[in-house]
């Protein structure tokens, strides 16, 4: 039986893309990603999540990255709908993987309706979404691992160009990197999501 994680990274960050990650294994094998210390790719340094993302995917059957990027993230923000934007993209994960059986990381407040609409958007496949899947399923696990050291490449190839840090508003330096964009009255760089309330808030607070 084939099984599917799927997992997002970079959902809070005002610059880079969102990134949604899934990976399919045959059940028999999953124990061999627990054996690896595969866990939730949050609790764990990005050295030893690169360590283990090239070791997952030697033992995946499959495994499929989409990157949305931030014009896509502010049309679907602006029109209030960035959960659906997920359930889109998590959907189109499946489709290519083509598992039996999914587990998905619920970014909406009620993970019931999320699986739903998931299952409904991928040709009704059979989708369990839980609310910090990424802690409990280690095919989620392992996803978030793959999500997470995808957006961090994104993210440094950004910071070969232009010193701005991890993107999140919780990082002085890409506030920074944002105020001094704004405070020169320069076009928004498309890294950058213009929807985001932190940036929102920085526009608002230098105009």
């Amino acid at each position: 039986m084939k099984i599917c994680g799927v997992d997002d990274a970079g959902r809070g960050s005002m610059i880079g893309p969102l990134v949604i990650a899934g990976i399919s294994i045959d059940k028999k094998n999953i124990s061999k990603l627990r054996k690896l210390g595969v866990r939730d790719s949050k609790k764990l340094s990005p050295k030893k999540r690169e360590q283990l993302y090239k070791e997952i995917i030697k033992i995946v059957d499959d495994y499929h990255v989409v990157r949305i990027p931030p014009k896509t993230i502010d049309k679907f923000v602006f029109e209030h709908n960035l959960n659906h934007l997920e359930a889109k993209k998590m959907a189109e994960v499946i489709r290519n993987l083509k598992p039996q059986l999914s587990y998905v990381d619920s970014c909406d407040v009620n993970a019931s309706r999320f699986g739903r609409e998931i299952s409904d958007l991928s040709g009704k496949s059979k989708v369990k979404s839980y609310h910090y899947a990424d802690s409990r399923f280690v095919v989620v696990s392992a996803a978030s691992i793959i999500a997470k050291v995808s957006r961090d490449r994104s993210i440094n190839r950004l910071n070969k160009i232009s010193n701005l840090g991890s993107g999140y508003p919780s990082d002085k330096k890409s506030v920074n990197y944002v105020k001094k964009i704004v405070s020169s009255k320069k076009p928004l760089p498309s890294s950058i999501r213009k929807s985001w309330k932190p940036v929102q808030k920085i526009i608002g607070s230098v105009n």
